[in-house]
């Protein structure tokens, strides 16, 4: 997306660059029939998926626009268009709305009119300015917690994802952009967001799941490490807000995070514990699983005891995007 222009009518207008991100060698027709809910649910019942949250591609992009107020229509064009192309047809879609965070009371005004809507996840941006733990943003994370509807954080969004250039810059650009989700997902626990709103849930969306486990050790070591110091000259205690729990306690209760193939992470489920983790297919990009979905679910779940698999692969997602067990027992047809 290139940005937005205001139309002769009055309105405002999504322009498109003409790209979009799919399995290699699909046509512009293969790649738009990936909106078609027939052809979706195709798919899913293809792979073995019993329902899906969808997510954006081109729209990620959204938040590096500089005007506040073509930002803020592009959410609301986006929004529309995703409830009534997919979210609509299908109790089986679950579609995440874009929040615009230019401002604190454009967020809130978004945000009523997702739930309104009907969509079932709230999509903000990794890094936002203002940062998240900033003061100004406390009453939205109010409003959010409220909602019971779990924010959702794609990889990528709100800064640059262009860290290096020249040998090797893909791979690492792209290691840089995962290395986000630790630093958020620590500031959310250690800034008492997320102590004081035990309903409000995150999920960062393919970031992978191996950090998790390294987050929660590291947080706890440097919180502990940190609350021996005696009190600054300046008067301040180097750890504030000072937790009824350690940072683990709030990152492995209400931080999820999805991973289409990561056996690593697997390994470290004694420290992250089920409940954080969900898989996606990340279908149709190049890097999701399809369509080899079932056979991936098979080798990363063979040496899962049964009702943790179930929790990763089904009930967490279930759980977090409010997927009836009536909808996921009953076959597509």
């Amino acid at each position: 997306m290139r940005g937005i222009e205001q139309g002769d009518d009055g309105g405002w207008n999504i322009v498109f660059d003409g790209s979009h991100v799919g399995k290699r060698g699909s046509t512009e027709d293969e790649r738009l029939e990936v909106l078609n809910p027939v052809k979706r649910m195709a798919v899913m019942k293809e792979e073995g998926i019993a329902a899906e949250c969808i997510f954006p591609t081109i729209g990620l992009y959204v938040w590096m626009l500089k005007d506040p107020a073509g930002g803020k229509a592009s959410c609301r064009v986006y929004n529309d268009w995703i409830y009534d192309t997919l979210q609509a047809k299908s109790p089986r879609f679950c579609c995440a709305g874009l929040i615009p965070t230019w401002t604190v009371d454009d967020a809130m005004e978004e945000v009523r009119y997702v739930i309104e809507l009907g969509l079932g996840a709230l999509m903000l941006p990794t890094v936002a300015k203002p940062d998240w733990n900033h003061r100004s943003w406390l009453p939205f994370w109010d409003m959010v917690a409220e909602t019971r509807v779990p924010v959702v954080m794609h990889q990528g969004t709100g800064h640059d994802m262009i860290w290096y250039r020249g040998p090797g810059a893909t791979i690492a650009n792209l290691i840089a952009t995962q290395s986000i989700a630790p630093r958020t997902a620590t500031m959310l626990a250690t800034s008492g967001i997320l102590e004081r709103r035990p309903d409000l849930h995150v999920v960062f969306v393919e970031y992978n799941i191996g950090w998790m486990a390294w987050t929660m050790q590291t947080s706890d070591f440097y919180t502990e490490s940190f609350m021996r110091y005696e009190t600054m000259s300046t008067g301040k205690k180097p750890i504030t807000p000072e937790l009824k729990e350690p940072p683990s306690f709030y990152i492995r209760r209400q931080i999820h995070s999805t991973f289409q193939d990561d056996p690593v992470g697997l390994r470290l489920l004694d420290l992250t514990g089920a409940e954080a983790l969900l898989w996606g297919s990340d279908y149709p990009h190049e890097e999701g699983t399809y369509p080899w979905s079932r056979k991936t679910v098979d080798r990363l779940g063979m040496d899962l005891e049964e009702g943790v698999a179930r929790k990763i692969f089904r009930e967490n997602g279930a759980r977090l995007f409010n997927f009836s067990k009536e909808l996921l027992d009953t076959p597509i047809d």
